[in-house]
């Protein structure tokens, strides 16, 4: 109905005599005030019935108009378009002609049309129109009836039957096959699914000679969860290839893509990459599951002392604040929180990132895109001239993008970005050894945050554990804190799926760029000088904020150790 007014619907109305003109009239204003469609307003004026409406589009549109309550379901017919685009857009396919395909609509616009020949490419389509509330009873059964076969179909029988299916495919016929064929399609969303259940950040597809193996990476750590037949290999690849937009005729090169999805009643992304293997093409999803994000800057990991520190830095107003650790360490979520701190509508907030993970309203959001010289340093210029009070840079690679930064900084704006070093100290020396005079760093850096993460314990199952006090001693902790401490190890349950462990936590090291810090810098002091003067001024050390965590029973000592040093 998208391209249907007031003047098309509503006249063929009222020329039928279904109508009046005064009632258009008054269907018109209610559309105006409520912002519906004519044929919405109509009904809620009681002017017309839905039968009546629809039986109109029909003729206005050339779509016969069926009852699809009537018809008896083929789930196998109906899988050919996910569940989740069924539900969102009301688009049911219910019958197959060779390489026609039968489609109930409750929506004639052009917008809904044009997306159903994308979905079903390569195939003639035959569009019947049915009532909205039709449409929703018959999903709504339809989804009860997926449910209860899903309770008695595990990912065994998905496997079988999609072995079976794809047994003898020739390569050629292949895309066509995991468009349509349910049980590729259904394993497909079924891993998925259960990436999510699990509370992944990664799915691998991983290809070896004689079969795929499929890994979660769960709180960090990479987990086995399926062995699939050697059969099902390029199948289930091409099929994410498809979901993903990609070419899949390209095997050669890596390729990008996305993939948009509702799982269990929420809109997540993936972030989706391929990379040819001597076996095959391996398929990366990462997981952008926007809900589960957390932006606020007291539940991140930050101790008060640390919080504290950042925070007066946020409120300056120029100056370059950096994060730095290794990849995956948890940087963008940090920055993403500080820009939801700092985004009002008084402010321009302007980011280049690569990529661009999440979308926040109020934030002038820009995709790097290195194929047409749309870089960090390229990006980060014309920013200037978009009147900007803060920039959030993704990640400073060169001394070009450093120097521009710098300058953004000392020019009165507050810039954000990331760098990968160990800790807060060396951030200073990558700077100086990328090339940017010290007296440059001392005028425009005011804080640099280093940061890892951490398992944190399963509430659940989490277990005391006893070490000497010698040990506990060497590992940093003070004799003060060793008073009446206790102190937790992993165990594993089914809440935790064996690990011991659920979610993670940051431990940080803030270090406010002072005047004594600046004196060093300039004065060409190693890391260790600074880092020595900034522990004297407050600042706690990775490994300290992580004994912090271990005596308040959040972490356990072996975690710790695997993301810090002795300091």
């Amino acid at each position: 109905m998208g391209v249907i007014g007031a003047t098309s619907l509503g006249q063929y109305l009222l020329k039928k005599g279904i109508i009046s003109e005064e009632q258009l009239f008054e269907a018109v204003k209610l559309q105006k005030i409520e912002g519906i469609k004519i044929g919405s307003a109509l009904m809620k004026l009681g002017y017309i019935n839905e039968e009546q409406l629809y039986k109109a589009l029909s003729e206005i549109y050339g779509y016969p108009y069926i009852n699809i309550n009537t018809i008896e379901k083929d789930l196998s017919i109906i899988k050919m378009i996910p569940k989740n685009i069924i539900t969102k857009y009301r688009i049911v396919p219910f019958a197959r002609e060779g390489n026609t395909i039968k489609v109930a609509i409750s929506d004639p616009s052009t917008t809904v049309t044009d997306y159903l020949k994308f979905l079903l490419a390569g195939f003639n389509t035959e569009i019947y129109l049915a009532k909205h509330s039709d449409m929703i009873k018959f999903i709504n059964e339809l989804e009860k009836d997926s449910k209860d076969e899903e309770k008695s179909e595990t990912v065994t029988d998905l496997i079988e039957r999609a072995t079976l299916d794809v047994a003898d495919v020739p390569e050629e016929q292949l895309e066509e096959t995991v468009r349509v064929d349910a049980p590729i399609i259904r394993l497909a969303d079924q891993i998925i699914f259960e990436a999510i259940k699990m509370r992944a950040s990664d799915i691998h597809v991983e290809p070896y000679e004689r079969g795929l193996v499929i890994r979660y990476r769960i709180d960090g750590v990479l987990q086995k969860v399926m062995d699939l037949p050697s059969q099902i290999k390029a199948p289930l690849i091409t099929r994410f290839k498809i979901m993903s937009h990609l070419d899949i005729s390209e095997k050669r090169l890596p390729q990008d893509g996305r993939i948009r999805k509702i799982v269990s009643g929420k809109e997540v992304d993936f972030r989706v990459s391929t990379l040819p293997l001597i076996h095959g093409e391996k398929v990366v999803l990462r997981i952008l599951e926007k809900g589960s994000l957390q932006l606020d800057l007291t539940k991140l990991g930050f101790e008060d002392i640390s919080l504290k520190f950042f925070l007066e830095a946020l409120e300056k107003p120029y100056g370059m604040i950096l994060v730095t650790g290794p990849t995956g360490s948890g940087k963008t979520t940090t920055l993403y929180s500080a820009l939801m701190k700092l985004n009002k509508p008084e402010v321009n907030i302007i980011t280049v990132e690569d990529p661009v993970e999440y979308s926040f309203p109020g934030i002038n959001q820009v995709q790097v895109k290195e194929e047409i010289g749309l870089n960090f340093a390229t990006a980060l210029r014309s920013f200037l001239r978009q009147d900007p009070d803060i920039i959030m840079v993704g990640e400073i690679r060169d001394f070009e993008t450093a120097e521009i930064a710098v300058k953004a900084a000392l020019t009165g704006h507050l810039v954000l970005s990331t760098l990968h070093t160990n800790d807060a100290a060396t951030t200073i020396t990558r700077l100086i050894n990328m090339g940017i005079e010290p007296f440059l760093i001392s005028s425009s850096v005011i804080l640099v945050a280093a940061q890892r993460l951490v398992r944190k314990l399963c509430e659940k199952c989490k277990k005391e554990e006893f070490y000497s006090k010698d040990y506990l001693l060497s590992l940093g902790f003070t004799e003060n804190q060793l008073n009446n401490i206790k102190i937790y190890g992993p165990q594993g349950c089914s809440e935790c799926t064996g690990t011991g462990y659920r979610g993670r936590i940051a431990v940080y090291e803030v270090m406010p760029i002072t005047d004594e810090i600046k004196e060093l810098i300039l004065t060409g002091a190693s890391a260790a000088e600074i880092k020595k003067q900034a522990i004297k001024e407050g600042m706690l050390t990775l490994r300290q904020s992580g004994l912090y965590k271990i005596a308040q029973g959040i972490t356990s000592i072996k975690e710790v150790l695997r993301v810090t040093f002795g300091d």
